[in-house]
């Protein structure tokens, strides 16, 4: 108990609270604000509820006051800078895709294990996911109710079922909240983007004799996000951080200098703003916005081979250096997305006896994002006939001198316009519960019931994109009695319009014909109904003090439906209509949109389950301490794969030395394949050549992406221990612990290729495949199902330490000083397929990941009653691009294998960062509180890496200040 009364009591950020309850779980109120005394105490990881209980699983609290110190727009932010969470999704990142339907979607995850491997809970109930992997949306939760946030740094599945393998992220809300308060912010990036709006408002009142408690709350933010850079390298807002770094690969290895290089400032051979022709004896004319032709500047000194194969002399692999940049595309790529999102919620409870609640929550949440995955739409191998009329004369000269009829071209399509994907969640989650406390046999026993219904809309939109087979024949234009006309007279009779991308001035109708106004779309509808019962008590005393049992039960449903455009999805399903209309020289199986190409499918599955959890004391004394052990086991019922067990065995031990503690805990946990690995909506490609090893034979076949309702569980085994020092006599207000971890997890989940499937069955190396294919029909149709198996391990190793030390008027001032740090060291992430030709991938201090080496933050407060200053220290250490690199000096390198490719040191480095933010606030009033933030106070820009950019870890937004005003009466 006491390591928690000091977290809160003595940190007013971030509290280590090791898994203790304590009644001080529930901050002071605020003049002008009341809070009733709640019934239950919550301690997330465990269902035991008892006073003074302690769990032996670590968990870190982030309290209001470091909410509010933080000062974001959206609370995640806040949350995921805990260096135990890595890899976390927010508006920085997906902003690359078109089709993964994640743009925009806050998810938490932790230990770097992915967001689909951590549970997010809001007041220990489940939430609807806001995605078919079932990861929930953090931007659709009651921010301004939110009292605390319990990050439970290890394995809770025997507790909460399946998710949690790398924890769990608990959002208590304040439920007994009295009064009105609100928050008004505004802030702007030093560029002058990214500006935002956050308007919060929450009241709360008792009636009849306080049994009767209703609290209503609303907020509205709006992010303009950080758009697109022009064709180049330029980036929004005349940031300069960008200079097209790229990781060339030589294809020489065995030359004694790397294989792979990096390249600053690359320059694409293949394509171009307005068009390049990339080979043959007319190679290096390019074209402007005009349609004028020009002599290209490649970089590196580059001299067109003019040869088939479109060699560039003095230039690597596909790339020169330097040069004419201005047709490179990625810049394009939107930095952060727009965000507008409104959330109401309300709740209404009812004490029909002391310390018995019956309530009601309601919950509506909407989340509009947009974001602009990358610049043009490139196509680099094009075929363009000499005699097309979009062709200069004087390069048909060219062609007719040089004996040609064709030649090959790139464009970066920039007349096309840039591509936008627009995503729309809304999400209804009804609650309905009872909890409070009985006497049974002279002992109190706890109870907790509640049903659960969520829905989750979301609507995906894609903007201004070209159907391909559309973009092939229109590109193919010929002179037809006079007349500029598409030489296919099958499109051509179906409406095609001929399209000159010889520069940049296509008709008006030709790209309408090409990129119709209505663009590919998925409209996706998920449920989840649960309905959970848990009893707490303490039936009897041990020789050490009273045993605490937890049991319970739950039944959960999730369901998923998604539509999509038939151009995307095919099939008859979706018949063609008025805004698709059917058009032979699409493809009838869908798949016809340069990218986001979106698919039909639904499907459903339901989890009953139950569980006991018991803490025993057994030690209990002046000359030993206390300490006490934990079990708790589940066993759970998929209607997919069958039943599971879950479990975990620990304990705590409070020293007989003052102020210390001792905790550890071994587990098996789940994760269980979600609706999207299981019912994934099917993508049809046709593989015509298809080698078929048990015949010996090239077949024709179709491959069929779809979900497998085969997969079972990930089954992971997680164990940590630490040792904890809290408010010790000889130093009051301090606190620091130590915990380490490891984690294995085997079954993960994984893909493999249409010939591996078959090649794998074939040789008898994996078996589970040889079911997902059917070759016996040499004349087609055959078929291999590309699917999800379980045959992937992923193992990490590591230790979290926190320290806070609080200084009650520090030098003789008046007020508080409050120094905290949290620290994460992953010593290994290894992730291996185990399958023949791979090897294991040591993921730790890879930088283009999500799992640097080491990981701190550190906090400085001072805070009086009249004015606070916050300062906050972000830090991540030094990596490198892959482990599994052999890094050696040119001249002196070895063999470069397709496994451990060779590069040079200071190519395969890349460096951390250190970010400092600065806030504080002022008391206008007793009531009224303004405030200001700086993050990024020094306008530190991310590492230059070969992949645009890292958001997972760097900060790409620069510097950016928050201002506002908090309320309370």
């Amino acid at each position: 108990m006491a390591a928690l009364s000091v977290g809160l009591a003595y940190a007013p950020a971030f509290a280590q609270a090791a898994g203790q309850a304590a009644t001080s779980q529930t901050a002071a109120p605020q003049e002008g604000e009341e809070r009733a005394a709640a019934p239950d105490i919550i301690v997330t990881g465990s269902r035991i509820k008892a006073s003074g209980y302690t769990a032996p699983t670590p968990t870190t609290v982030v309290d209001e006051t470091a909410i509010q110190a933080n000062a974001q727009p959206n609370i995640f932010t806040t949350i995921a800078q805990l260096p135990s969470l890595q890899g976390s999704s927010g508006t920085q990142t997906n902003t690359f895709s078109t089709s993964s339907g994640q743009q925009g979607l806050s998810s938490f995850s932790l230990r770097g294990l992915g967001a689909i491997r951590t549970l997010t809970l809001l007041d220990g109930q489940r939430v609807v996911g806001a995605n078919v992997t079932g990861t929930p949306d953090i931007s659709l939760f009651p921010q301004l109710l939110v009292q605390r946030v319990d990050v439970v740094n290890g394995g809770a599945s025997s507790s909460y079922g399946s998710d949690a393998v790398g924890g769990v992220v608990n959002f208590i809300t304040d439920t007994r909240f009295k009064g009105l308060k609100g928050n008004i912010q505004g802030s702007i990036t030093d560029y002058g983007d990214d500006e935002t709006v956050l308007v919060q408002l929450a009241g709360g009142k008792s009636f009849a004799d306080d049994t009767v408690h209703l609290i209503v709350s609303g907020e509205y933010s709006d992010e303009a996000g950080v758009g697109p850079g022009p064709f180049g390298i330029g980036l929004a807002g005349g940031r300069d951080w960008f200079i097209q770094r790229t990781l060339v690969n030589r294809n020489i290895t065995n030359d004694g200098n790397p294989q792979l290089v990096l390249r600053d400032y690359a320059q694409s051979i293949g394509f171009t703003k307005y068009g390049l022709i990339t080979a043959g004896p007319l190679q290096g004319i390019a074209f402007d916005q005009s349609g004028r032709p020009f002599q290209f500047q490649y970089g590196s000194n580059g001299v067109p081979a003019r040869n088939a194969a479109g060699t560039v002399i003095g230039c690597d692999f596909g790339f020169c250096q330097g040069g004419d940049v201005s047709g490179n595309v990625d810049s394009g790529r939107s930095i952060k997305s727009a965000i507008e999102r409104f959330n109401i919620y309300s709740r209404l409870g009812y004490d029909f006896a002391p310390n018995n609640e019956v309530y009601v929550t309601v919950n509506v949440g909407q989340v509009k994002t947009n974001n602009q995955p990358i610049n043009g739409q490139n196509r680099p191998n094009l075929t363009i006939q000499c005699e097309n009329p979009f062709v200069p004369q004087i390069v048909r000269d060219q062609c007719a001198a040089s004996g040609i009829t064709s030649f090959r071209f790139g464009t970066s399509n920039a007349a096309l316009g840039n591509t936008r994907v627009y995503t729309d969640r809304r999400q209804y989650r009804f609650v309905a519960g009872a909890k409070g406390e009985f006497p049974v046999l002279g002992t109190d026993w706890n109870y907790d019931a509640y049903y659960e219904h969520g829905i989750n809309y979301t609507d995906i939109d894609v903007k201004n994109i070209l159907l391909s087979r559309r973009f092939d024949r229109a590109i193919d234009a010929i002179s037809l009695n006079g007349v500029i006309v598409c030489r296919d007279p099958v499109a051509r009779a179906n409406g095609c319009q001929p399209l000159n991308i010889i520069g940049g001035t296509p008709s008006e109708a030709a790209l309408r014909y090409v990129q119709p106004e209505n663009g590919p779309y998925q409209r996706t509808k998920q449920t989840q109904d649960v309905v959970s019962l848990n009893f707490s008590g303490q039936p009897f005393d041990s020789w050490a003090g009273p045993v605490s049992v937890a049991f319970g039960g739950e039944y959960r449903r999730e369901f998923y439906r998604v539509n999509a455009d038939p151009y995307g999805a095919g099939g008859t399903n979706t018949p063609f209509n008025a805004d698709y209309p059917a058009d032979p020289v699409l493809l009838a199986d869908g798949v016809n949109w340069y990218a986001g190409n979106y698919r039909n499918g639904r499907g459903a599955y339901n989890v009953k389950e139950g569980y006991v959890e018991v803490d025993v004391p057994v030690i209990n004394s002046d000359a030993a301490g206390r300490a006490n052990i934990n079990a708790a086991a589940r066993v759970t019922n998929y209607s997919t794969s069958g039943t599971v067990w879950t479990w975990k065995v620990g304990g705590t031990w409070e020293l007989p030395i003052d102020g210390f503690r001792l905790r550890g805990v071994t587990s098996r946990d789940i994760r269980a394949p979600n609706l999207s690995e299981l019912f994934a909506a099917p993508v049809t490609t046709t593989l015509p050549n298809f080698f078929d090893p048990f015949n010996n034979r090239n077949v024709l076949a179709l491959q069929y992406t779809v979900g497998n309702p085969e997969l079972t569980p990930e089954i992971a085994r997680n164990t940590t221990a630490g040792i904890s020092l809290s408010n010790p006599s000889w130093l009051p207000g301090f606190s620091a612990s130590f915990d380490w971890y490891k984690i294995k997890i085997d079954d993960v989940i994984g893909s493999l290729g249409a010939g591996d499937i078959v090649n794998y069955c074939f040789t008898g190396i994996l078996p589970q495949t040889c079911n997902s294919f059917n070759l016996n029909n040499p004349n087609g149709p055959n078929f291999i199902n590309v699917q999800s198996f379980n045959f992937a391990s992923i193992k990490t190793e590591g230790f979290d330490i926190e320290a806070s030390y609080q200084w009650r008027n520090p030098l003789g001032l008046p007020g508080t000083l409050t120094l905290r740090g949290l620290a994460t060291h992953v010593a290994k992430y290894i992730s291996d397929t185990g399958l023949p030709g791979t090897i294991p991938n040591d993921q730790a201090g890879q930088n283009l990941g999500a799992t640097p080496d080491w990981k701190w933050m550190a906090q400085q407060t001072y805070s009086n009653d009249q004015f606070s200053f916050f300062l906050q220290e972000r830090w991540f250490s030094d990596g490198v691009i892959s482990n599994n690199y052999v890094e050696c000096e040119p001249g002196s390198c070895p063999l470069s294998t397709g496994n451990n490719q060779t590069i040079s040191p200071q190519d395969n480095q890349i460096p951390g960062a250190f970010y400092m933010d600065v806030g504080g606030t002022y008391n206008l009033t007793p009531q009224i509180t303004a405030y200001f933030k700086v993050d990024n106070l020094f306008n530190r820009d991310p590492a230059i890496v070969h992949i645009f950019s890292n958001p997972a870890l760097y900060d790409a937004l620069g510097r950016t200040y928050r201002a506002g005003v908090r309320f309370k009466m």
